[in-house]
C-alpha cells in the first residue's frame, strides 16, 4: 500500500507542526505523506508541477489572505477534477458550506479540527483509489 499523499493549504505555518504531531503514527507507518503550502497560490503552483498528479487529496483552509480557499477549490476542480478536496473553516456558517459543496468540495470540517474525525473522513473518501 502506498501512502495517501495530501496537500495541506493554510496560511498559518504552525499548522504543519500540528498535523505532523496529530498524524505522527500514520506518518511513521507510511499511511500518509504530507506536503504543505502556505497560500492558495503556492498550492496551485505545486499542483501544476506534478506529472502525473501525485497528490490525491487537498485539505484547504477557507479564510486566507490573497486567494481564499473557495477560489482555490473552484480552480482545483476545474484543472484537476478527480482531486479530492476537504475544506477547513473556523466558521461553520451555511453560506460557506453551500458554496464549498457547490464548487465541488468532497467534505467540509470546522476548526478546531477533530483529528480522529478527520482521519475517518479521509479514509471514507478513499483517495488511494487514484494511486494506480
Amino acid at each position: 500500500m502506498y501512502p495517501i499523499k495530501i496537500l495541506i493549504v493554510d496560511d498559518e505555518q504552525d499548522v504543519e507542526i500540528l498535523f505532523r504531531q496529530k498524524f505522527r503514527k500514520e506518518l511513521r507507518d507510511s499511511q500518509f505523506n504530507f506536503h504543505f503550502a502556505f497560500s492558495a497560490e503556492a498550492a496551485l503552483a505545486y499542483l501544476k508541477t506534478l506529472q502525473p498528479l501525485d497528490v490525491v487529496l487537498v485539505l484547504s483552509d477557507i479564510n486566507m489572505p490573497g486567494m481564499n480557499g473557495l477560489e482555490l477549490l473552484k480552480l482545483i476542480k476545474t484543472d484537476f477534477p478527480d482531486l479530492k478536496v476537504i475544506m477547513v473553516t473556523a466558521y461553520g456558517d451555511a453560506a460557506n458550506h453551500q458554496t464549498a459543496i457547490g464548487y465541488g468540495a468532497d467534505d467540509l470540517i470546522t476548526k478546531p479540527v477533530d483529528f480522529n474525525l478527520l482521519k475517518q473522513r479521509i479514509t471514507m473518501l478513499n483517495p488511494d483509489q487514484y494511486l494506480n
